[in-house]
């Protein structure tokens, strides 16, 4: 996976590429998805939610420059496995979910590999104050632009990378950086395909389906 997907295609940092070959991405799909879990596709995890490729991970926490001694906050937990390479990377990881289900096996899927991360049932648009402030915040699933929460939580010189855009629309993965004036500088990484981010700051939740 490594070297077919990663590397092949351009992912350079050395600790990013270590952390992905560490974390056992099987344990973070169902059974029935084992077999395919190295694979270069996202696959479902339950609640309509995904994990998301391999390649699209590694492209988000390498534009996150995650250093050693950096606090993150990582929007849609999903199946625990981007806060797991995160924490290979991270000195804190404080991992948002929406879904309590997802949040519930994530984290035990997490302990039991003995994964650090302070895994919440929240809503990620307004990320997690008991946490912050965060060097860098990350999020798998696509929002309308950054949340005024999130900024509020941003440690100076802190990153943001989020895919930015509606869902079944055109998005983009985007890095966001806070400059010495406050100011934040996006930098496009290319288009992707993400679930939406819903939330209070972020897209309305859609309305239930009538029988």
């Amino acid at each position: 996976m490594v070297e077919r997907q990663l590397e092949f295609r351009g992912i350079g940092d050395a600790r990013v590429l270590e952390a992905m070959r560490h974390v056992p991405r099987h344990f973070f799909v169902g059974p029935e998805f084992a077999r395919n879990a190295y694979d270069d596709h996202p696959l479902p995890i339950g609640d309509g939610q995904t994990i998301s490729q391999p390649y699209i991970v590694a492209l988000t926490l390498e534009a996150a420059r995650i250093g050693p001694d950096d606090a993150v906050l990582d929007v849609g937990t999903g199946s625990g496995y981007a806060a797991a390479v995160a924490s290979e990377l991270a000195a804190r990881v404080v991992s948002v979910e929406r879904h309590p289900g997802l949040a519930e096996s994530a984290e035990r899927t997490l302990t039991s590999l003995g994964y650090s991360v302070q895994v919440v049932t929240a809503d990620g648009s307004l990320g997690w104050p008991e946490g912050a402030p965060y060097d860098v915040i990350v999020a798998a699933a696509t929002g309308p632009g950054v949340p005024d929460a999130w900024l509020a939580q941003l440690a100076d010189g802190g990153r943001i990378v989020m895919p930015v855009g509606r869902s079944g629309g055109a998005q983009h993965l985007a890095l966001f950086e806070r400059g010495a004036d406050g100011m934040l500088v996006e930098t496009n990484l290319g288009g992707v395909s993400f679930v939406p981010l819903v939330g209070e700051q972020a897209w309305p939740a859609p309305e239930p389906r009538r029988s």
